[in-house]
């Protein structure tokens, strides 16, 4: 089975980008929303990065 990155159903907060991101890398989805809190800080480019992810990105029920 290959791995595919998709927006999560049911790790989500907004639209489930974090949370696909934490499942593809199997790391806890917390990390990964501190990291782009922390770089939307830093500058901002992770909400952007964000939002471009949301049309990207397909949905998890999209792919399965």
């Amino acid at each position: 089975m290959t791995k595919r990155l998709y927006r999560s159903q049911t790790e989500r907060m907004i639209k489930g980008v974090c949370g696909g991101i934490a499942e593809y890398f199997n790391i806890d989805p917390t990390i990964v929303r501190i990291i782009f809190v922390a770089l939307a800080f830093a500058g901002g480019a992770s909400i952007y990065a964000y939002i471009i992810a949301i049309f990207v990105i397909p949905k998890e029920q999209d792919v399965r």
